[in-house]
């Protein structure tokens, strides 16, 4: 069994003066896993990313039970910042986590107030520049960058800490298609080079039907599905309300296979989902 990069235990939570937002919720994202958190509007989804960074409760707040886990570890007791050190978090509203007038002090900023030398600083930020396809753009003014160059930015900010986990709520809300797959293919880059754990809330699962290897359904702040991308996705199926949000291709997927009892493959491209409805039809004529 591979080893929790987090984990959620019997966990409820509340903010002050609200009902429960989150209820039960137990689950284990796997490290080194890419996870897809998703669920529709409210479900909880927001919140669920703070709790797993630590920013609620021990940050905003509110009424809470159970445990949480960040590389076994609890977060019980331990500063947001200590915790930010092993956990990336990058919100839908990433403009507010820009603090700087330029590329270099942005990255700079979350590293000094980590007690890393000038020297370290210096490198690390050379680095997750690279790592983000904006290299020697340390001394750009944010307001020269463009909003998708902003994004990569922040995700660089994030990457120059070593964080071994790295959360995405909705990352690409702003962003056309191409701004879209572009980014994810980023972060993808970065799983696989790094071992990074990701962790990612998005509404249009298309972009990340390459990429998912976990995938965890939330309504109305309960778990309905936690597993293996290919195990939680039936589950997901047999809720209208959360079909619309699995890929487009396995909506046809799972419909096929409870039309007509079949057992299609892992399509993970147009391409695939092309070859194995071939190697259905062939059989079909044979018989």
């Amino acid at each position: 069994m591979m080893e929790s990069a987090i984990q959620l235990q019997d966990f409820y939570f509340a903010y002050k003066k609200s009902d429960i937002v989150l209820h039960d919720i137990n689950i284990n994202v796997r490290k080194g896993s890419f996870t897809v958190l998703a669920g529709p509007s409210g479900a909880g989804k927001t919140t669920l990313c703070k709790a797993m960074t630590g920013i609620v409760p021990y940050y905003m707040g509110g009424r809470y039970s159970g445990d949480v886990k960040v590389l076994g570890e609890s977060t019980r007791g331990r500063r947001v910042s200590d915790i930010a050190m092993r956990v990336g978090f990058i919100m839908e509203d990433y403009e507010s986590q820009l603090v700087s007038l330029t590329a270099g002090e942005e990255i700079a900023f979350s590293l000094l107030n980590h007690g890393f030398s000038a020297k370290e600083v210096a490198e690390r930020t050379r680095k997750a520049l690279e790592d983000v396809g904006l290299p020697g753009r340390e001394s750009y003014q944010l307001d020269e960058l463009s909003g998708g160059q902003r994004q990569r930015l922040l995700l660089a900010a994030t990457l120059a800490v070593h964080p071994e986990i790295i959360v995405l709520d909705e990352p690409v809300s702003a962003m056309d298609p191409d701004g879209a797959i572009s980014l994810y293919k980023l972060v993808y880059d970065i799983h696989k080079a790094y071992g990074t754990t990701i962790v990612a809330v998005e509404h249009r699962t298309d972009y990340l039907l390459p990429y998912v290897t976990d995938l965890i359904a939330l309504k109305e702040g309960r778990v309905i599905a936690s597993d293996s991308f290919e195990a939680a996705a039936p589950k997901m199926y047999a809720d209208p309300e959360l079909r619309c949000l699995l890929p487009s291709l396995w909506q046809v997927k799972l419909g096929l296979e409870e039309r007509f009892g079949v057992d299609l493959g892992d399509w993970r491209s147009e391409q695939d989902a092309l070859a194995d409805l071939k190697t259905y039809k062939f059989e079909r004529r044979a018989d």
